[in-house]
């Protein structure tokens, strides 16, 4: 075929998200890696192919995916994640997100922004004084360094990642769209904004953004791995890295300073304890004594228990909305639903009415712990939760609760799950925030920084209030679920997408056991998302549901008699609804063989592959 032969795809419009392909859950007894980009699922393959474990391959398909989609995800971001550990049957917990810088103290911000006295005011998304330190570096080290195998180097680990920036990508349909639509932002964020675009004389200032199909590269970046990978935590928040981001930095007028990189560099990332809530409604127990039978299952505690990183994390938010469900479900206020109820208007109306209540608390509540006294055990104590759940009506739409609903802009970061051969999974998330963050480049860097920091409110009576030092209320959230009976693993699994997060969660969750839904299938069922939804409206008293398409008429008919205000997403507009991955634990009952199934959500360009 000769060379001049166009290879790439004619540019898409949104309605090459208008169609579903059907997808089947993905088998394997030797491990999975399910994220949004094949080729960033082969660098974490290869590494399990190399003898890693899942951590390590997790660390893989992170700079993966920063070479191949960073309108979500990046060494410039943060991580969190959950780690399951086969032999010791636990789950483990690390915080690698960043923090504000030491002179980074309300007033000087707010002058820096221009706010008037008198008002409260936000950080918008694409300022540079929504830029925190990006703990991803220190994240992807110390993941390593805690969970992994001992096996490989970073070096080894990195490898696949580094090749694919420096020998170039096809770029995924996906992709392509987020980075034509962003190009904007990209010229404005910084002066270097040339080396997140595809080089072309043609194009203006002799780049573009890349068509779908066609090769990227980003040597810059793969640089920056190398230096990661030779020198450890000390080449990213030490040396030419941390000196070059202090700088574009404070050309735009922000106050980071490496005094904060070298802060970050002795304090790492922060293992902390995992929070879960015990589930035991909406039939659970019945489903599993059905599957438990001949291992006296009549006589077991059977039920689910939903793990999630702590604040500053949003995680709390699923549990307090799984929690109140489960309230609701015994005070005799909503039904036991059944496979047929699933996704009807009562079921999405507790739902909805639930994640009201807990993000409710959660907007006022999450924030760095180490700052302020977050009191996450009342919040998702029984006696709280039931006292939480009498404000639920079955009737009709609630008012906005005390505090207010927080913000649901879309937003963009990556999830994914891995498994290996000796039973352990990882539950990893790693995020710019915003789309390309804020599009801010650190000169010949390869990667944009964070705008974390536009979470932090400016309130100063607000527990979230920005302060020096201080970790912003994050909506970055890995989850995982293990068994009541016996603390083994039932799954990994994630939704990606700000505020959409939790949300996602206790919906993906709910698909299983009440909709009865394998892996794919519970990600593939149409979602609803609350609050304001769009990008740029951060409106906290935003009352609509957002339906996405595919959702039953009678369920959006019903919700808008039951009082709410509707509107059904469709095309493109439905990646509001986040993009979720899922690995499954079970064992053949006759080989007594253990096998790991899988689904990927298909609103991204991904997939679950087994090792």
């Amino acid at each position: 075929m000769p060379l001049t032969t166009p290879s790439v795809f004619p540019p898409q419009s949104a309605e090459f998200f208008k169609f579903a392909s059907r997808r089947s859950v993905v088998q394997s007894t030797k491990g999975i890696v399910s994220c949004t980009q094949p080729l960033a699922a082969k660098c974490g393959v290869d590494v399990l192919n190399a003898g890693g474990n899942c951590a390590d391959a997790a660390v893989a398909v992170a700079a993966g995916l920063n070479i191949t989609e960073p309108c979500s995800t990046g060494i410039g971001g943060d991580v969190f994640c959950l780690f399951y550990d086969a032999k010791a049957n636990k789950i483990s917990a690390m915080n690698a997100s960043g923090r504000s810088g030491a002179k980074c103290t309300l007033e000087t911000v707010r002058a820096s922004l221009g706010l008037p006295d008198g008002t409260t005011g936000k950080i918008p998304m694409d300022s540079v004084h929504a830029v925190s330190v990006p703990g991803a570096a220190a994240g992807w080290v110390d993941a390593v360094e805690r969970f992994g195998s001992g096996r490989l180097s970073m070096e080894q680990i990195l490898a696949p990642a580094i090749e694919l920036g420096e020998k170039g990508f096809p770029v995924s349909e996906g992709v392509a769209h987020f980075w034509r639509r962003d190009e904007g932002v990209i010229r404005r964020a910084s002066p270097n904004f040339r080396e997140l675009l595809k080089k072309d004389p043609d194009g203006r200032d002799g780049v573009r953004p890349p068509q779908a199909g066609e090769i990227m590269k980003n040597p810059t970046l793969a640089e920056t791995f190398r230096t990661l990978a030779k020198e450890g935590k000390k080449g990213f928040y030490a040396g030419r890295i941390a000196e070059e981001i202090v700088k574009v930095v404070q050309d735009l007028g922000g106050h980071l300073e490496l005094d904060d990189f070298a802060h970050h560099l002795e304090a790492g990332s922060e293992a902390v304890e995992p929070i879960s809530l015990k589930f035991r409604g909406q039939n659970v127990a019945g489903i599993l004594r059905d599957v438990l039978q001949d291992q006296g299952g009549d006589k077991l505690d059977l039920g689910l228990e939903l793990w999630e990183h702590p604040p500053n994390g949003q995680g709390i938010v699923a549990l307090m909305a799984l929690g109140i469900i489960q309230e609701l479900e015994a005070m005799g206020k909503i039904p036991t639903f059944t496979a047929a109820d699933f996704n009807s208007a009562p079921y999405i109306h507790a739902i909805v009415e639930a994640l009201r209540i807990a993000f409710a608390d959660a907007s006022w509540f999450v924030t760095d712990p180490n700052e302020v006294n977050v009191p996450t055990a009342s919040l998702i104590s029984r006696e709280y939760l039931a006292e939480r759940a009498t404000l639920f009506s079955p009737d009709r739409a609630g008012d906005i609760p005390v505090h207010g609903s927080p913000a649901m802009q879309s937003s963009d970061t990556v999830y994914f799950a891995v498994s290996d051969s000796a039973g352990n999974a990882i539950s990893f998330i790693n995020s710019n925030y915003g789309g390309f963050g804020t599009c801010i480049i650190p000169r010949q860097c390869g990667f944009t920084l964070q705008n974390r920091a536009a979470n932090f409110s400016l309130d100063k009576a607000h527990p979230n209030v920005l302060a020096p030092r201080k970790r912003p209320y994050h909506t970055i959230i890995p989850a995982a679920v293990t068994n009541l009976h016996d603390g083994s693993l039932h799954s990994v699994f994630g939704v990606m997408g700000g505020f959409m997060q939790p949300q996602g969660h206790v919906q993906v969750l709910l698909g299983q056991v009440v909709g009865r839904l394998n892996p794919q299938q519970a990600l593939d069922a149409p979602r609803v998302c609350i609050g304001a939804g769009m990008p740029g409206n951060r409106d906290v008293f935003e009352p609509t549901v957002y339906c996405e398409e595919g959702l039953p008429e009678t369920t959006v008919e019903g919700l808008r008699k039951l009082g709410h205000k509707v509107k059904v997403l469709t095309g493109m507009e439905r990646v509001l609804f986040g993009r979720g991955q899922l690995i499954r634990w079970s064992v053949d009952p006759i080989e007594r063989v253990g096998v790991w199934s899988a689904g990927s959500d298909m609103r991204g360009d991904g997939g679950a592959f087994p090792y």
